[in-house]
């Protein structure tokens, strides 16, 4: 196990080095003069040149590069061009918003979802096996900005029972911190418990076909025990791996939520620095994310040998 996660550790090292050099191949592939579009449309040629000297533009493409790995192994990512402070120190500042909500929205999706689809493989082929698939696909069908406004309408508008933007963070209470985040987690989940109940009905289907379970039945066990002792157990791997990679669904919905909601978290800060061209923020925001989803990935792997004690490493 422990030879395992040192080479799974040892082989994110290049997966983050493309990564890290696709993003800061942004800077360079971006339409246009990077330094005239941050410098402003009032700057002058001094201007532009300052800030492309500040920025590295003077200088080879694999040389900027380099500096800049070199940086970030050292845990520099870099300064805002428009604020002077730290990336880092940015992110620091918004990590907590948005990590409560990708947690909350992971928990609720989980709690739904699975339930969602045992109960439709269970009752495959009636009327709600078909409720579950038609919820699901409106959850892949309903972009997360259109489903976040509709609820802000009739929770926080209409009925206002629920706030309609901001966070509170979980110091000031839990109430008030899970409260802000009902909506948003809602709002953002959907897309994930349509993705996960697919997922666990067609691995409930496949496992209560199998002979154990039928000899389970035929035993006069009851039906939460086969469901949940048998077969749920069984067809734990397929659930799993589905909610680890949709955790690359969950970061993404994050950027446009946190937006909608006015959420001070680093999908908003990753959209206000695109708008300004702030492009080593993007670049930090980026990594972090990738360095996230690479860690989840070896978690989910490594959770295998929980569900299924024949998988060893």
């Amino acid at each position: 196990m422990f030879a395992f996660v040192v080479r799974r550790l040892l082989a994110t090292i290049p997966v983050m080095g493309v990564v890290a050099l696709f993003v800061f191949s942004l800077l360079y592939f971006s339409p246009g003069d990077p330094a005239a579009v941050i410098a402003g449309d009032l700057a002058t040629v001094e201007d532009i040149e300052k800030v492309r000297r500040t920025l590295g533009l003077d200088q080879p493409f694999f040389v900027r590069f380099g500096t800049w790995l070199w940086a970030i192994v050292q845990g520099d990512l870099g300064t805002s061009i428009f604020s002077g402070l730290p990336v880092s120190t940015l992110i620091g500042q918004r990590v907590e918003a948005t990590v409560s909500l990708a947690v909350v929205t992971l928990i609720f999706a989980v709690v739904v979802a699975v339930p969602l689809g045992v109960l439709a493989a269970w009752k495959a082929g009636g009327w709600i096996d078909r409720a579950v698939m038609v919820f699901a696909v409106f959850g892949f069908s309903v972009p997360v900005f259109v489903l976040g406004y509709l609820l802000i309408f009739a929770f926080a508008i209409e009925l206002d029972w629920l706030p309609v933007q901001g966070f509170v963070s979980i110091r000031e209470g839990f109430w008030p911190f899970l409260r802000q985040l009902i909506l948003p987690a809602a709002a953002l989940g959907t897309i994930y418990i349509a993705l996960i109940a697919r997922m666990t009905r067609a691995a409930m289907l496949d496992v209560l076909a199998q002979d154990y379970v039928r000899t389970a039945n035929a035993k006069g066990l009851r039906t939460d025990k086969v469901l949940l002792g048998h077969a749920l157990k069984n067809a734990a791997v397929p659930i799993v791996t589905v909610i680890g990679i949709g955790v690359a669904l969950l970061i993404g919905g994050v950027v446009v939520t946190e937006s909608v909601f006015a959420i001070p978290g680093l999908g908003r800060m990753t959209v206000d620095a695109i708008l300004r061209r702030d492009y080593p923020i993007i670049q930090g925001v980026i990594l972090m994310f990738s360095f996230v989803y690479v860690l989840i990935n070896l978690l989910v792997d490594l959770s295998y040998t929980l569900f299924d004690p024949r998988i060893r490493y």
